[in-house]
């Protein structure tokens, strides 16, 4: 879910902090990667369209896109560490719980449907990430030399926030505007202005100019957000984003305004916001770049072709033409077995 609407409230208090770019300007730069929000992304970014599946009825959607993804991310020569999810936290269980009884009501209505059409759309609607899903997209990193990360405990992007933030990657590539929550100086998106059409523009999220727009201290930022609602902590009757900026602004804290207004908060409501708030700072000064455990693997020509057309089952021409681009730019070579 992320913030919510906290997109549309940067566009309103700091628009000089969103850039729309081409990609090829980060060329020789230094990309984490929100892996569960890209897998999902392309899991479902397919329109009205099934989902693909193998012979074998495996789905495969998100292989295939993930593979184009990287191959276009890689010939221009830009660096990828991917960042998988740990063990979420256990404020989030109700969440989690939310989104498991939606997927189970979406697998009933698709097994009761009686169009293929409806069957498509629910099956899409139940979609979970699975392990064997999580497995396959390390084994296509692997193949393409792409490193990986999966840290124990907590969220993907807030892994990839904080590491952005002490300079060891210059970017974070998410849809999940949470990230920018942690501090995280710049998020990458799909392009949000929707009259460009190009599909090689991305936005760019300039932390410190939000704070700026916002006229926020970074504490002060992450209580609007909260109080805004997130994954962890629902919103407040009547607290929308500008009355919850307004209020930030004019008591400096949930707590002073808790105390100061007429708003109705649940009982447990500050408790569940502070245990919130903390998550925010999960990871912020806890990362010693010196003792990362990154998976890394050679690249492995063979075996990825093997992999994506013979178990996959993508074209081999648009396989091969995706290697062919990034060979030149990494000196992709043959790996024999």
């Amino acid at each position: 879910m992320g913030i919510k609407s906290l997109t549309n409230s940067i566009k309103k208090e700091a628009p000089d902090s969103i850039i729309h770019e081409n990609l090829y300007r980060l060329s020789g730069k230094k990309v984490a990667v929100d892996a569960s929000l890209i897998i999902y992304q392309n899991l479902l970014n397919i329109g009205n369209r099934p989902l693909f599946k193998n012979s074998k009825g495996k789905i495969t959607n998100h292989l295939s896109g993930l593979f184009y993804k990287i191959v276009n991310y890689l010939s221009l020569n830009i660096e990828l560490i991917f960042i998988f999810d740990g063990r979420p936290p256990s404020i989030k269980s109700e969440t989690i719980k939310d989104r498991k009884v939606k997927s189970e009501n979406a697998k009933a209505k698709m097994d009761n449907s009686s169009t293929q059409e409806d069957k498509d759309k629910y099956e899409k609607a139940s979609i979970r990430l699975t392990k064997e899903m999580i497995d396959d997209v390390k084994k296509l990193l692997n193949l393409m030399g792409v490193s990986y990360i999966h840290p124990e405990v907590g969220e993907g992007e807030a892994y990839a926030a904080e590491l952005c933030r002490i300079g060891y990657v210059d970017y974070v590539l998410t849809e999940d505007m949470d990230t920018i929550v942690y501090g995280c100086p710049k998020l990458i998106t799909n392009c949000k202005d929707k009259t460009i059409k190009r599909k090689d523009i991305i936005s760019i999220f300039d932390y410190q100019k939000i704070i700026s727009g916002f006229n926020l201290t970074h504490d002060q930022f992450v209580e609007f957000c909260v109080l805004c609602g997130c994954d962890y902590c629902d919103s407040v009757p009547k607290i929308g984003n500008i009355s919850a900026l307004k209020l930030i602004k004019q008591y400096g804290t949930v707590e002073e305004i808790i105390k100061n207004t007429k708003y109705v908060f649940p009982e447990n409501y500050l408790d569940l916001f502070n245990q919130s708030k903390d998550i925010f700072y999960l990871w912020k000064d806890k990362i010693d770049v010196n003792k990362l455990e990154i998976n890394k693997s050679q690249k492995n020509i063979a075996q990825l072709i093997q992999f994506l057309v013979g178990e996959i089952e993508m074209n081999e021409t648009k396989v091969q033409n995706g290697i062919k681009k990034i060979m030149n730019v990494h000196n992709f070579s043959l790996i024999n077995d």
